[in-house]
């Protein structure tokens, strides 16, 4: 069985979307970034202990899970706690180019890595004014999400272009985790 360690309704729908059936079962691990570390590692590490933590309960399972950042000139940015923050995070993404880093691993029953790597596209936000901003905010589409928008969402219309993964930007790399799933045979074909 698989287990994925992510709340996240979109994680959910992505690996819906590979055809494999999955459990749910959240991870709580702090999320803070460590002095000097960079998105990469960050994401990295994040993704290896909410499956470690997951594992430490289902030691029979196969797990998956993830952690997705946004990172705009070397500052890392995660969910917005409020609205407030969130208008100020897209405000300086407004017009600009920043990555996306996502970090998975999947980890195999006992807990051995059977498929793990770092994944990170570029995405160019278009300009934007305080109206478009405002209603984007207040629309509530910002909570909860890195960098504080949904590119698969009303967000897309915040997008100028983007290079790499679209589903990575919504916090899955399907490439990247349908091969290690392959590889692991817990996907036929």
């Amino acid at each position: 069985m698989l287990v994925l360690a992510s709340a996240s309704p979109r994680r959910h729908a992505l690996l819906r979307w590979l055809g494999v059936e999955f459990a749910v079962d959240v991870a709580d691990v702090d999320e803070s970034a460590r002095p000097g570390e960079e998105a990469a590692a960050l994401v990295t590490r994040l993704a290896r202990d909410k499956a470690q933590a997951v594992a430490a309960r289902r030691p029979t399972a196969w797990i998956l899970a993830a952690d997705t950042l946004v990172e705009l000139d070397g500052e890392l940015l995660g969910k917005p706690a409020d609205a407030g923050e969130a208008a100020v995070m897209l405000g300086r993404l407004a017009g600009r180019e920043h990555r996306v880093f996502t970090g998975f691993v999947l980890l195999a029953p006992g807990g051995s890595v059977r498929g793990e790597g770092t994944v990170v596209t570029r995405v160019r936000f278009r300009g934007l004014d305080d109206a478009a901003l405002d209603a984007y905010v207040a629309s509530g589409e910002p909570d909860g999400k890195a960098g504080g928008y949904a590119i698969q969402g009303a967000g897309a219309a915040l997008i100028a272009g983007i290079d790499g993964s679209f589903t990575n930007v919504i916090g899955l790399p399907l490439d990247e985790v349908e091969h290690a799933l392959r590889e692991a045979g817990l996907l036929a074909g």
